[in-house]
């Protein structure tokens, strides 16, 4: 495995945990529910029968990745911003025609090495180039890439709001200098109690999760913030087409961040994410604001989810 380290630049953890706090209305960024613990309770959330796109988009691939390979041809690079380790990228290369390289970006050095030595290890052939970068900024990737196929599963686009995912995708469309292929997945609108049981599972595995992100914070900047002092709700707001997680403050409360002072008063809310969800034809007018034309969708029986494969304009 080769390893292209960008230096990424650290962000200021507790100048970001203050500012979202001073917000009105209050948010903690979501980028915070991912230290170890946090990886661990979202791959318990994947397994829950109440959380359905892991599962779903599984399905969908195991039906579409014949097709996928045939349309992709042989010989491509692969890149995968924001690298996981699941059974969907293993799928996706298994599938591929003799990929050329495979080039996944990710924040944490230590993640991208343990990761590399896995895929050496279950695809001794493949050429691994990894990227230890910020895959939201601009950044260097291997100056041989071209025509790359962007690979971007799961529902993380719902986590942008719709203009940043715009940007985000017009970023995307420039990698590899152009002429890429971008495989996406998208959350569907569906039933209301379906979306918010994904959230408010019966298990309580997604209020821990959010509860972590305080944890989080307590572990990193030495804080005491109660956890006991907080209650998790996730709700749909038809307003904005998205689902919104939040922490309630059980009781007015006082929190200190490292010598700053935070006054809550009972039942307020801080909002920790936004899920947005789409219909179709929005995903599909987002893509082309953004230079990309659709070349063809997967779905469901449901229509509860969607990978998109989407070229340049």
């Amino acid at each position: 495995m080769q390893l292209l380290d960008c230096h990424p630049v650290t962000t200021d953890m507790r100048a970001e945990i203050l500012a979202g706090l001073a917000r009105q209305p209050r948010h903690l960024p979501s980028k915070y529910f991912y230290d170890a613990h946090g990886a661990r309770l979202f791959e318990a959330i994947c397994e829950l029968p109440e959380y359905y796109p892991t599962r779903t988009e599984i399905g969908i691939l195991e039906q579409a990745l014949p097709q996928i390979a045939v349309d992709l041809g042989r010989g491509r690079w692969i890149i995968e911003p924001g690298s996981g380790s699941g059974i969907k990228t293993w799928l996706l290369l298994q599938a591929l025609r003799s990929p050329r390289a495979y080039v996944p970006i990710d924040i944490s050095k230590a993640q991208l090495r343990a990761y590399g030595e896995k895929l050496n290890t279950d695809f001794p052939a493949l050429d691994v180039q990894a990227v230890c970068a910020d895959f939201t900024q601009d950044l260097s990737l291997p100056p041989a890439l071209q025509a790359p196929v962007i690979w971007f599963p799961g529902s993380t686009i719902g986590n942008f709001h719709p203009n940043d995912a715009q940007a985000f995708l017009q970023r995307l469309g420039r990698w590899g200098n152009g002429g890429a292929d971008l495989l996406i997945g998208v959350d569907l609108y569906k039933d209301i109690a379906v979306l918010e049981a994904a959230y408010n599972d019966r298990q309580g595995i997604t209020a821990q999760f959010n509860l972590n992100l305080l944890a989080h914070i307590n572990r990193a900047l030495g804080c005491t913030i109660p956890l006991d002092g907080f209650t998790h709700q996730a709700r749909w707001n038809p307003a904005i087409g998205a689902i919104q997680m939040f922490l309630h403050s059980r009781h007015a409360q006082c929190l200190h961040i490292q010598g700053q002072r935070i006054e809550l008063q009972q039942d307020e809310p801080i909002c920790t994410e936004y899920s947005y969800k789409y219909r179709p034809e929005q995903f599909e007018e987002l893509a082309r604001a953004a230079g990309w034309r659709l070349h063809r969708s997967y779905t469901d029986a449901r229509q509860w989810f969607a990978l998109f494969h989407l070229r340049r304009v």
